[in-house]
């Protein structure tokens, strides 16, 4: 089945401030395995790799909370070509690292990573926010979403502070082994900082109002939780429980649905998103039919990435012998 091709319209992003349009960014692990099963060590590994992509690329981290077979982003960009090389460095790093705890040798990633533009309406926006806070307690495996013991946002979110990870230098490690020497485990570690951004439509107000709603939203999710457990006669997994499983084990059943295009409130807005991603592909797919045809010099409707160029046999040189 063919792939969409990733786009943002221009109308999104002429709305959405200088930090660009909220997307929302999701991968599955292999078979759903539980390989990104929280332990202190994978906490501090993700929250560095995610500080260093986001000094590296032009993409601003909202959110993100990390479960055991699947993760949620919240990311904000101008520019298609560098989510996707954040994601390639964030999902390839994640999986080596996580491989290399959980003596995994196989492929790690179920898919590519699936991004879902979210459209400027406040209530939209807020809503993803507060599932992205969801994420752990809707599932019953916690309570209160600060009380989740693997990467995530929340208590920075809370109360307004930056996250602090760590950054392996493998190629280093590596250098040195092959020198002969066998390096400490963080010799070639450093820290890194992470500084989450608001969501476009938190653009301009104080953190310390950000906070409080955030807040909000948090304690909106517990009240739901807790209902929800008494309703069920239920409690959660616990932490306890959490950390004691078996990071290659699979669930019974996973649940699969179709990922939208957009995250829209109304249809109205959905409408208009559609009908520009529309008109995209006519432009993009007339430029890449004038490609194919030898044309050299075709322009491509901007945020898209243009295919390649096709090969071309040259002569071939016969030596004389």
């Amino acid at each position: 089945m063919g792939r969409d091709l990733r786009h943002i319209p221009q109308d999104l992003l002429a709305s959405s401030g200088p930090l660009g349009p909220l997307i929302e960014v999701t991968t599955r692990t292999m078979q759903g395995r539980l390989l990104l099963r929280p332990s202190p060590a994978l906490r501090e590994i993700i929250i560095g790799i995610l500080a260093r992509s986001a000094r590296m690329y032009k993409v601003s981290v909202v959110g993100f909370v990390y479960l055991s077979n699947h993760f949620h982003l919240l990311l904000r960009t101008r520019d298609v070509r560098e989510l996707s090389a954040f994601m390639c460095f964030v999902n390839g790093n994640v999986a080596r690292e996580a491989a290399r705890l959980h003596g995994w040798p196989e492929k790690f990633w179920s898919r590519r990573f699936t991004a879902i533009l979210i459209s400027n309406e406040e209530d939209k926006q807020l809503e993803k926010l507060r599932y992205l806070f969801a994420q752990g307690s809707k599932e019953g495996l916690v309570q209160h979403p600060e009380e989740w013991p693997g990467a995530s946002s929340v208590q920075a979110q809370m109360r307004g502070e930056g996250l602090s990870g760590v950054w392996f230098d493998r190629t280093a490690e590596g250098d040195a082994r092959r020198c002969g020497r066998k390096p400490s485990k963080y010799e070639f570690a450093s820290r890194e900082t992470l500084k989450l951004s608001p969501p476009p439509v938190w653009d301009g107000i104080e953190p310390k109002e950000a906070c409080r709603r955030v807040c909000e939203m948090v304690c909106e999710v517990v009240a739901e939780t807790s209902a929800a457990l008494r309703e069920r006669g239920d409690r959660p997994l616990g932490v306890q429980r959490i950390l004691r499983q078996h990071p290659h084990s699979r669930p019974i059943a996973l649940k699969r649905s179709p990922a939208p295009r957009f995250h829209a409130s109304s249809w109205d807005v959905r409408k208009r998103l559609e009908e520009a991603y529309k008109a995209f592909l006519v432009a993009y797919r007339q430029a890449a039919a004038q490609l194919r045809s030898g044309e050299l010099g075709v322009e491509f409707p901007a945020q898209c990435f243009p295919p390649a160029l096709p090969s071309v046999r040259g002569p071939t040189l016969i030596s004389a012998s």
